[in-house]
């Protein structure tokens, strides 16, 4: 079990990439927002010590995913416009604020391993155990998912 001062530690270190792995899933700035909530309590709630800090990193990505995933499944899901949310956003360059809308566009599935490959730094391997699916699984997912951004973007920069 974490002290409080740990847990207020890790809290403020992980919160923004559970809120920016739900928002990835879900689309919704409330729902990940909720989803945030739910796992950190789980955090704190939870009796048994980590191994290290990459083992409290995988399971706090994998109680994410799963709390996502009960959001989907739940009768009281919320849903927001999402192109009002994106538009609150500011980027440095133009250039990302297209990243993150085609990103966005994507398959659940896809948006889930470009964020862990890309931003989180996660290996083919890492995700597969994360996601449990098999190591080519996620690898296509991953070949799917560049394909499908270097067409999106490609037909904006013709635009």
């Amino acid at each position: 079990m974490l002290t409080r001062e740990e847990f207020i530690r890790t809290a403020g270190q992980q919160m923004d990439a559970i809120f920016r792995l739900a928002f990835s899933c879900l689309k919704s700035r409330t729902d990940a927002d909720d989803v945030t909530q739910t796992v950190l309590l789980r955090l704190y709630e939870r009796q048994r010590p980590f191994e290290s800090d990459d083992h409290l990193r995988h399971w706090l990505i994998r109680v994410t995913l799963n709390e996502c995933k009960r959001y989907w499944r739940s009768p009281w899901r919320r849903t927001e416009d999402f192109d009002s949310y994106a538009g609150t956003l500011t980027f440095e360059a133009p250039r990302d604020g297209e990243l993150f809308e085609a990103v966005m566009a994507l398959d659940g599935k896809y948006r889930v391993v470009i964020w862990l490959y890309y931003y989180e730094g996660y290996t083919i391997a890492e995700i597969a155990r994360l996601l449990h699916l098999p190591g080519g699984t996620v690898g296509t997912r991953l070949k799917r998912a560049r394909e499908r951004l270097r067409g999106m973007l490609s037909e904006e920069a013709e635009r």
